[in-house]
Formats: C-alpha cells, sequence, structure tokens
C-alpha cells in the first residue's frame, strides 16, 4: 500500500502562491535583520540589496491580500456579516499589535512590525466593502499622495523616540500614536497604500493565470518605472544639492549621502526640503520608494502563484513557513536575542532560515497551524460571533 503525505490539499479557501509569497517574505526579512550591511569591500551586502525595504512591503501588501480573500474575495461581504467580520478583524489586529509590543522589549536590534502591522489592519477596515476597480484607485492615490501629507504633518509632531513601540511605550499615548501612524519604522498612513493595492489583488481571481500575468508584468512595470524616474530626478545638481544641505549630518558628502540612500532612511525623510520626496531608498517613505516596492511585491507574488499553480503540494511543505509567519517571525525575534543567534553573519542566517522552514514543513506535513495563528483565529472568532449576536 502506498503511503500519502498529510498535506492539506489546495482547497478554494487555501491560495498555495500567497503562503510562497509569505515566506519569501519572511526569509528576505530576516536576511536584513541577520545578514551583515556591508561586504568586507564596503559595498552593500548583496541580502539587503535584495529584501532591504522590499520583503517589508511584500508583507503589507500580502497583508491587504489576505483581508480580501477573509473579506470574501472578488464578492465582498456586506451587512451583518461584514460587521461580524470587521469586529473579528480587529481582534485579530490587537492580537498582533500586542505580540508587537511584547517583542518591542526585547533586546534585540530589529525594528518590529507586527505593532505597525496591528495598526495597518486596523487601517484597512473601512475598505472592506470595496471592489477591485476602487481599492487600485484608492491604493494608487495613496501611494502617491500620503507621503505629501506626511511630509507636511511630520514637522508638527514629537520626534521619534523608541527604537521599537514596546510596553513601556503606551506610557506616552501620543507618542505611541505619532509613531505608528507617521514617525516611525513603519509608518501605517504612509503603508495603507500597500494594503490597499493587496486588497485590490486579492479582489481579483488569483486562480486565473491571466490575473497573475497581469499582477506580475504591472509589478514588473512599476519597479521599473519608478526607479528609473526617481533616478533622472536625482541625477539633476540641484537635487543633489538640496539633498546635502538638509542631509541630517551635517557635512554630509556626496559619497556619504550615497551610502546613507543605499542602506535606507529609517522609515521616513527630513522634512526640510521637497526634493527628499524623489528618492527611492528602503524605508523611505516617499512616493518612488512606496511604488517601486509595491512594484516588486507585485512581481514577487505573481511568479509565487505560478509556482504555487505548477506544484501546488511541494511548494505547500517547502514553503510551509508562509502559512504560519506570524509564529515564526516571533521565533525569529526572539532568536536574535542574547544568548540564542543574535549575530550578524552569513551562518546566523543559515540557522535561521533553516529553523523557519523546517518547522514550516513539518507543521504543514502535520496540518497543524501555527500556534500564534490559531490564537489569533480563536479570538477573532469570539470577537465575530458575540457581535454576530448583538
Amino acid at each position: 500500500m502506498r503511503s500519502r503525505t498529510r498535506v492539506p490539499r489546495t482547497a478554494s479557501d487555501r491560495i498555495i502562491g500567497v503562503d510562497v509569497a509569505r515566506c519569501v517574505a519572511l526569509v528576505g526579512m530576516i536576511a536584513t535583520h541577520a545578514l551583515p550591511e556591508r561586504d568586507a569591500d564596503g559595498s552593500l551586502g548583496l541580502g539587503h540589496v535584495i529584501a532591504g525595504g522590499r520583503a517589508s512591503a511584500l508583507f503589507a501588501v500580502l497583508a491587504g491580500v489576505s483581508l480580501a480573500l477573509m473579506s470574501g474575495g472578488s464578492r465582498p461581504v456586506g451587512g451583518t456579516p461584514r460587521r461580524a467580520l470587521t469586529a473579528g478583524l480587529a481582534a485579530r489586529a490587537l492580537t498582533i499589535a500586542v505580540i508587537g509590543l511584547f517583542l518591542g522589549g526585547l533586546p534585540t536590534t530589529i525594528a518590529i512590525i507586527l505593532t505597525y502591522y496591528g495598526v495597518l489592519f486596523v487601517l484597512g477596515l473601512p475598505f472592506l466593502g470595496l471592489g477591485w476597480k476602487a481599492l487600485a484607485t484608492v491604493g494608487g492615490a495613496w501611494l502617491l499622495t500620503a507621503p505629501v501629507v506626511s511630509h507636511l504633518v511630520r514637522p508638527h509632531l514629537p520626534p521619534r523616540g523608541f527604537t521599537s513601540p514596546n510596553p513601556e511605550s503606551l506610557a506616552d499615548p501620543w507618542q505611541l500614536l505619532t509613531e505608528l501612524t507617521f514617525t516611525g519604522y513603519y509608518p501605517a498612513v504612509a503603508w495603507l497604500g500597500y494594503l490597499l493595492v493587496g486588497m485590490a489583488i486579492g479582489r481579483a481571481d488569483l486562480r486565473r493565470r491571466r490575473t497573475t500575468t497581469v499582477v506580475a508584468l504591472l509589478g514588473a512595470g512599476l519597479a521599473a518605472g519608478s526607479w528609473l524616474v526617481s533616478e533622472l530626478v536625482l541625477g539633476r545638481s540641484d537635487a543633489t544639492r538640496a539633498l546635502l544641505g538638509t542631509a541630517p549630518e551635517p557635512g554630509t558628502t556626496v559619497d556619504q549621502l550615497r551610502r546613507s540612500l543605499e542602506e535606507g532612511t529609517a522609515g521616513t525623510t527630513p522634512t526640510e526640503s521637497w526634493w527628499w520626496l524623489a528618492v527611492h531608498a528602503p524605508h523611505s517613505g516617499t512616493p518612488f520608494d512606496l511604488l517601486h516596492t509595491t512594484g516588486t511585491a507585485m512581481l514577487t507574488l505573481g511568479v509565487c502563484l505560478v509556482l504555487g499553480r505548477l506544484w501546488p503540494r511541494t511548494t505547500a511543505v517547502v514553503f510551509g513557513a508562509g502559512a504560519m509567519t506570524l509564529t515564526l517571525y516571533t521565533l525569529h525575534v526572539v532568536l536574535r536575542t542574547p544568548p540564542f543567534l543574535p549575530d550578524d553573519d552569513a551562518r546566523t542566517f543559515a540557522w535561521h532560515v533553516a529553523i523557519v522552514l523546517v518547522i514550516g514543513a513539518a507543521f504543514r506535513l502535520m496540518a497543524w497551524r501555527g500556534p500564534l495563528e490559531a490564537m489569533a483565529t480563536e479570538l477573532a472568532r469570539q470577537s465575530s460571533e458575540q457581535t454576530g449576536r448583538t
């Protein structure tokens, strides 16, 4: 009798390619956390060249895809079911945010994304009833205009004070709110554009080959086009002078400016010059950064959807970590603290990736859910049921 591997079938409520993309995003974030930023020759490390700013953006776009799939896919739910679903998603968002606060209190250099992620989920709830065309329109406009609003608003807000939101941040609610929305490493107001574009994608039929092709090609064009336009704009001498004159460090040279833009700007850019909105540096939150990373996320998702369609059972296991990223991201952060695996080197990166992939594959083979995913789902279910009864 031939033995059968216990792999969940590619049922209609699970799109394997989306899990593959989540796994890619997780590995990309591990690369930016565990690999040295610079190689021995001083050049930016390959892991940061590929994943810097793009892996976290992919997570945010996929969050939008998940929201859309959980709220009816191409046919968004309405009425009482949507109210119940909204309550459940709000509970899920709160759970994620609380886990993020806990992780932010650990002794690690990682900028924890989960609390921002929870806020992002909440900001996306009012858009659950929209179809893909409206979401694509609003999302595209948001990517262009939110950085401008942020540029105008941030000078009137407190400067960032937390490395990552943590339990002590709750003592200063206004500071915490402004960091989560505008001034932090993953500012939720600007990042809502990622979520809305992801929701638009999730409202399409991701099982159709044509949808996959369109998502991938649009993503490639958006990524390349935004990058090239930014490079052309920044090639102007007056742009360079403006950036040097308003750089955070006085006396910054052209080479130092180039290196800092390669590495990223930690979520925001200076507000003393409008020229900063033309950069495409990782985590700069400018229109060009948001458009470029949205494009790379769409391209990655398109490729992953193809892989999931061609080899569903194999990819379901190999990329099983993508079905439990909340649990495995949390584990990764914990393992980055002493005395576990906190160093920045290729060996540490390999260990972290091996651990999450092996655990993900094992859980997938056993048809188990990640423990934190199960907890968040149960809390969401209870909240939905309570709202549905009222």
